[in-house]
């Protein structure tokens, strides 16, 4: 897997020793001396992956990356620190700085490699999201602000721990930090796994030996209920191998023993704001679905999503009914009373047409006055009374408006499709003469 990899580092020698270590791999690599340079180079070009070091005059490598995580535009971009620093207070600042990982040289290709292609792995995730919502995101506020509303709140961290000294430390470590269900016995893991709803982080035990942890990690992968979510793994001191399986079987992350409380809760929060700002992602994406299929000012669905609907005939195998509907006069009611009561009676009108019709039937917003009903396996004789229906709910009440009311009347034409393999085109044409045949005679009828 290929990536561009901005390397930050104010030595030349290890900035040459580095670039080349990624080449052999096969990785684009851009090159940076200071912070700043860093910060500019990311404003140019697309970057797939940071490698900053910590110690730099000027901009240090904790001020880099801060900076890149307060950017709207940047802060899904992976940031991993590779430092001589080796102490647990400088790993807990890189990663309360917002570092995806800490490094600490000299740095084996086994740890390094397999970090680069775990967290390049979750950014294309992340980038293919981005992508789908990006329009998404500029309606709900900005990236920033729905990062910071969906870090608030309580989470879940289920865990799989032998029981033991393990699992009373992590019981220990993690007290305050988050709700945690600690599980001993792999199927009883997997069950509280996949129920809903679920837990927002795994913690795996790659100690564990009643059962393969690793296989646990494939299988969290591998259902659709967990595919996404955060696993981050326990590993065993020096054990890089295992480490590297694991990122590479699907754990975002990993730590080593012996475990220290602050770094485990920090992995655990980074863990917990990439998951939910990936979900924060699909929520867009689906919203924009959403808009592009729903009319905004009746809530009901549009012309494209009955397109859709209409264009797939096995949906219509036992046949199908299309009524459409024009209020009548409306031109009236928006001159004489104004454009504010004709949206009114567009809503009220939305909502009889609702309440008239059967549960299984689709009703949409045509165009302007006009709004459409699908009634799927209706005969003649159902399409008729769901019609008249209609017509005689918006006929016997007068619509909210000036005084005691609108009086509002509705012309309805309908087709019933003459079997699945009837073009939808020719049953919207049938419908549409119809209703234009009830408006030539008379109005305040039904035609088919």
């Amino acid at each position: 897997m290929t990536a561009r990899i901005l390397i930050v580092d104010d030595v030349a020698v290890n900035l040459r020793l580095l670039s080349a270590r990624l080449a052999a791999e096969y990785y684009e690599v851009v090159a940076a001396e200071s912070g700043e340079a860093a910060l500019n180079t990311l404003d140019t070009q697309e970057i797939d992956l940071v490698l900053l070091d910590v110690m730099m005059p000027e901009l240090d490598g904790f001020e880099v990356c801060r900076r890149i995580k307060a950017s709207p535009r940047l802060m899904h971009v992976p940031v991993v620190l590779v430092t001589a620093l080796d102490q647990p207070e400088d790993r807990l600042a890189g990663l309360e700085a917002g570092a995806d990982d800490f490094l600490t040289k000299p740095v084996s290709d086994l740890a390094l490699l397999s970090r680069l292609r775990s967290l390049v792995r979750l950014k294309r995730t992340t980038d293919e999201l981005r992508t789908r919502a990006e329009f998404a995101m500029q309606l709900v506020g900005g990236e920033m602000e729905m990062l910071r509303r969906l870090a608030a709140g309580q989470s879940h961290t289920l865990a799989y721990v032998e029981a033991g000294d393990t699992e009373r430390l992590i019981a220990r470590r993690l007290r305050g930090e988050t709700a945690l269900t600690v599980l001993s016995d792999a199927t009883a893991f997997l069950q509280a796994a996949i129920a809903r709803p679920g837990a927002d982080v795994f913690v795996i035990d790659l100690a564990a030996r009643q059962t393969d942890p690793l296989r646990l990690i494939s299988q969290l992968r591998s259902d659709e209920a967990t595919r996404f979510l955060p696993i981050l793994a326990l590993a065993e001191a020096g054990d890089e191998a295992g480490a590297a399986r694991a990122l590479e079987l699907g754990a975002s992350d990993y730590i080593a023993r012996p475990i220290d409380r602050n770094e485990l809760a920090a992995r655990l929060r980074t863990q917990l704001l990439r998951k939910r700002y990936d979900e924060g992602l699909r929520r867009s994406l689906q919203e924009t679905i959403e808009l592009a299929v729903t009319d905004p000012l009746t809530g009901l669905h549009n012309r494209r999503f009955l397109d859709v609907r209409l264009s797939r005939p096995a949906a219509h195998a036992d046949g199908y009914a299309l009524a459409l509907f024009d209020i009548d006069h409306f031109k009236r009611i928006n001159d004489g009373f104004g454009h504010d009561v004709g949206d009114s009676v567009l809503k009220e009108f939305a909502g009889r047409l609702k309440a008239a019709v059967r549960a299984s039937d689709l009703v949409c917003r045509f165009g302007g006055e006009e709004f459409a009903a699908l009634m799927p396996a209706a005969d003649f004789q159902t399409a008729s009374k769901i019609a008249e229906r209609i017509r005689q709910a918006v006929e016997d009440t007068p619509f909210a408006g000036p005084g005691e009311g609108l009086s509002v009347t509705v012309s309805g034409g309908f087709a019933v499709a003459h079997d699945s393999a009837e073009p939808a085109g020719s049953v919207l044409k049938r419908a549409d003469a119809a209703l234009y045949e009830a408006k030539r005679t008379g109005r305040n009828q039904i035609c088919s």
